[in-house]
């Protein structure tokens, strides 16, 4: 099992959150297999991450806490000023399979 560094020092959310979501799913290995968990990603400079156009103030995340009126949402650029490392985690995590190996894969996602 490899480490593979990212840096994502000026570089856009979603090339980031791709190149990340494929070394964790090992896509780019030639003993690839969709059964298996990929290998470990370390990213870098998470705070330094760029996005483009107007998605500051326009992209929001939502959540439901499970009651009637109680949806709450959260702007991108609030979010990522209390914690860029979740919004880039949140990206990846969009980006890999829904099923039972999106978690583990997930675990092999570090930041520094």
């Amino acid at each position: 099992m490899k480490e593979h560094i990212i840096d994502a020092k000026g570089e856009s959310l979603g090339r980031v959150a791709a190149k990340a979501a494929r070394l964790l799913q090992a896509k780019d290995s030639t003993s690839y297999a969709p059964n298996k968990v990929g290998d470990k990603v370390v990213i870098h400079n998470a705070s330094l991450v760029k996005i483009t156009g107007k998605k500051a103030e326009q992209k929001i995340y939502y959540r439901h806490m499970g009651k009637p009126g109680n949806l709450r949402k959260t702007i991108y650029k609030d979010a990522f000023a209390k914690n860029p490392e979740w919004v880039v985690r949140h990206a990846i995590s969009g980006m890999l399979p829904k099923n039972r190996l999106r978690a583990p894969r997930l675990k092999m996602l570090t930041f520094k």
